[in-house]
């Protein structure tokens, strides 16, 4: 007897052909990387690809490409083929996270304990 053939639930390589339309990177020139944020600006359509409709519902609030990656069960190349469709159709804002806080100038700090010890 053959074996049944595989389950879509599972990360294919086939599945992850149809989803992405055969593509490995985004149709459009965009800069995505894991810390990416993503957010909707529009509602699911019927019409949608199951997956871009998830992305959309799951991105009501800020969500980065990896997050989006871990809750949809896809691979992050996914994702960003995906988040840049919908980038390019106008359902999502892409941002780069919130940089890490710069240190103040040392002479700054130092000026501020000089004039603390003066007190």
């Amino acid at each position: 007897m053959s074996e049944p053939p595989a389950s879509w639930e599972d990360n294919s390589p086939e599945r992850l052909y149809v989803i992405t339309g055969g593509r490995s990177g985004p149709s459009t020139a965009v800069d995505l990387d894991l810390v990416t944020l993503v957010v909707a600006r529009a509602p699911a359509m019927p019409e949608m690809q199951p997956e871009q409709a998830a992305i959309l519902r799951m991105c009501q609030a800020p969500l980065s490409v990896a997050e989006i990656a871990a809750y949809a069960g896809l691979p992050v190349s996914a994702v960003t083929v995906l988040v840049g469709d919908l980038m390019a159709a106008r359902r999502v804002r892409v941002r780069p996270p919130v940089p890490a806080a710069q240190l103040p100038d040392l002479a700054l700090i130092e000026a501020v304990i000089d004039g603390l010890q003066k007190l």
